[in-house]
């Protein structure tokens, strides 16, 4: 019976893998009284939200593939072993993501599976993939983690803009997503340089844009692009995109930068360009609060704390205008008390992703900060 019950769970989630769900994290399962939900995560931006919604303590479960040796004979097999798939539970110690190869891995001792397959209380790492249930259980659901999941469930998956840096036959692209910035390039071309007068060099230059326009169209739903860069590069191929992409070029806007690279794409974002362009930018909203919580420090301090113990005296006062948290910073002791505390005395709460610029400034200030309504000693 249990088996059947494996093999039964496991065709469900083959069947789920075949169905589009379309574009945002799914809860498909809730327990209120034990403290679980059912979760089906589509997109990297779900991995990111996950890694930070999980935390050590928590019981997950999923499908998981393990390779298990064969002892049924009079001695091991010589080779690896067989690879098995089965849904396991794990009792969570570590948690890590991992960007630039979209995995989460999840790792702690085994609190439920086959026995006949694999020892409870050994060590195992779950891997959360796209499209495939995830139960996750805690003693306790916090309003953080409440609201982050909110979030990732209404987010979608267009890339709220891109950021294209050209300039001199090299092309970098900066995708804006919700974790941060994921750079994409450098996309390079065979121009002849500038001084050497060349008859292929058109041609050499159409077949760069193609090559950039190629790796926008891999991009579905693209909300924005900026074209961007400190010569006349940006202004040739935007033009290009007029003459032959007309659809590309009505999403299109041209930026100057001082640099190239992925240091002129964060000159784009501190210019706020991006923020301009759509609302729902939440890096560029969030280092416009970083950026707000800089200058006032430089220039009227007094309407700044850092640190957590400065910042939770301010709260307690009821004079936080605006709470900046780092991400990583939510689960430390105390910190959630402080966060709801501040909304309940009427001030905002900003999380800063880790992931960009303005989280690690703000981690250099003791991973929280707050500007305040009136000075206090």
């Amino acid at each position: 019976m249990l088996i059947f019950q494996y093999f039964s769970i496991i065709l469900i989630i083959y069947i789920l893998n075949i169905v589009n769900l379309g574009g945002q994290m799914k809860i498909v399962g809730k327990n209120q009284k034990e403290g679980k939900m059912d979760i089906i995560p589509e997109t990297l931006d779900d991995l990111w939200h996950l890694s930070h919604i999980i935390q050590e303590g928590d019981d997950i479960s999923s499908v998981t593939t393990r390779r298990i040796q064969d002892t049924s004979g009079d001695k091991l097999r010589s080779d690896r072993g067989v690879k098995k798939t089965f849904v396991l539970g794990v009792h969570v110690e570590s948690i890590s993501f991992h960007m630039f190869t979209a995995k989460l891995r999840l790792t702690g001792t085994i609190t439920k599976g086959p026995e006949d397959l694999i020892p409870l209380g050994s060590h195992h790492t779950v891997e959360v993939k796209f499209n495939t249930p995830i139960t996750i259980k805690k003693e306790k659901w916090s309003k953080w983690a409440l609201d982050r999941l909110d979030l990732a469930m209404k987010s979608s998956k267009k890339l709220s803009a891109i950021i294209v840096l050209i300039e001199d036959g090299t092309a970098t692209l900066g995708l804006i997503r919700q974790y941060g910035i994921e750079y994409y390039g450098p996309i390079q071309s065979n121009i002849s340089g500038k001084r050497i007068i060349d008859k292929n060099r058109p041609k050499e230059q159409i077949e760069f844009y193609q090559q950039i326009v190629k790796t926008l169209f891999k991009f579905k739903d693209i909300q924005n692009i900026v074209i961007a860069g400190p010569g006349f590069s940006k202004e040739n191929f935007y033009k290009f995109l007029e003459d032959n992409y007309s659809d590309l070029a009505e999403k299109s806007i041209l930026e100057a930068t001082g640099s190239s690279g992925r240091v002129g794409i964060s000159e784009v974002l501190k210019k706020g360009t991006v923020e301009k362009l759509t609302s729902e930018n939440r890096i560029a909203f969030e280092m416009k609060d970083i950026n707000d919580m800089l200058k006032l420090l430089s220039t009227n301090h007094e309407l700044v704390v850092y640190g957590k113990d400065e910042v939770n005296n301010a709260v307690n006062m009821g004079a936080v205008k605006k709470l900046l948290v780092r991400d990583l910073n939510i689960n430390s002791e105390g910190m959630e008390s402080i966060m709801n505390l501040c909304e309940n005395m009427g001030g905002k709460v900003s999380i800063i992703s880790s992931e960009h610029e303005g989280g690690e400034q703000l981690n250099a200030l003791g991973g929280v900060a707050a500007i305040l309504r009136y000075p206090i000693k």
